[in-house]
């Protein structure tokens, strides 16, 4: 990784585990100071209670050759989110790169069930965590990112356009989701052009977070080992992936050909040419889509 982003400032709001905190590390590996956000703190952890925290992530930002500062924050809460951008502006004066990634939505919702069978509160709630903590830090922070031309706003969302136009996400609530933040990436491009902005929805694929290894019962060093539960997880790909995509994105001086797309981690991989931590570039929504959704037997030759 070149030290592409040395002076940059970037802001990833819900960078505590999974494609955030990669996000976080990725940016700093170029040299970037990264600010990263999320309610679970070595000071108390966030309903999600897992064990990862904000603070971790920025040292791992540090070690990776940036600068990472980590501030808790819920973003659900305007005042916390304008007292986080009043802190950049004040330490930094600048803003450069928006990276909205909060999430933590997964134990509100109800899979493969109708909406008359679906509890309203944790719908919801998954809504506001998924969409209204984006469309409440890009409030505050677009106007100092826009201080400066050039400025980037990634959503980091679940599918692209083109792939959650096709497939129902197995709940109204997820779907409506997904199909959100990438719509928001599109309304951003809008907004950010007239100060030469540039806005991208963008994907990982079948994501090997935390959680995810958990569930599988495997281990980063073990990982292949989860094909035994789902032949399909070999296409999976680690958080650093989508993390070098976005890196990718923000050191390209011609990333405004990308502005108001949606588009995967596997497609700029293409384009960019960084790969996994394995050296490999999973293509993970062309082989959902013709091995996946068409019925094929789990085989990744030519995917990854």
């Amino acid at each position: 990784m070149t030290k592409s982003l040395i002076g940059k400032v970037a802001l990833v709001a819900g960078a505590t585990r999974g494609a955030g905190r990669q996000i976080a590390v990725q940016l700093g590996a170029a040299g970037a100071t990264v600010y990263a956000t999320g309610r679970s703190s070595r000071a108390g952890r966030s309903e999600l209670d897992r064990p990862e925290t904000i603070e971790e992530t920025a040292e791992l930002v540090t070690e990776a050759g940036g600068t990472g500062i980590a501030v808790r924050v819920d973003h659900l809460i305007p005042d916390e989110v304008r007292a986080l951008v009043d802190r950049i502006d004040a330490e930094q004066g600048r803003l450069d790169v928006l990276v909205n990634d909060v999430w933590g939505a997964d134990p509100l919702i109800t899979w493969e069930k109708p909406v008359w069978e679906q509890p309203l509160d944790a719908g919801f709630r998954a809504l506001r965590l998924a969409v209204d903590t984006h469309v409440i830090t890009s409030h505050f922070a677009l106007p100092l990112l826009i201080r400066r031309p050039g400025g980037l706003v990634v959503e980091i969302g679940d599918g692209t356009k083109a792939y959650n136009e096709k497939n129902y996400r197995l709940s109204v609530f997820y779907d409506l989701a997904k199909t959100s933040v990438n719509r928001l990436a599109f309304s951003w491009a809008h907004e950010l052009k007239p100060y030469d902005g540039t806005a991208v929805a963008l994907t990982p694929g079948w994501l090997r977070s935390e959680a995810m290894l958990e569930h599988f019962g495997v281990t980063e060093a073990n990982w292949r080992d989860g094909a035994a539960k789902d032949s399909h997880f070999l296409i999976s790909e680690t958080p650093a992936f989508v993390g070098r995509a976005v890196a990718a994105l923000a050191a390209d001086e011609d990333r405004a050909r990308w502005s108001g797309q949606s588009v995967s981690a596997g497609e700029l991989a293409k384009v960019y040419g960084f790969t996994d931590v394995d050296g490999s570039q999973p293509v993970a929504y062309r082989y959902l889509t013709e091995v996946v959704d068409a019925g094929k037997p789990a085989d990744v030759t030519g995917y990854r």
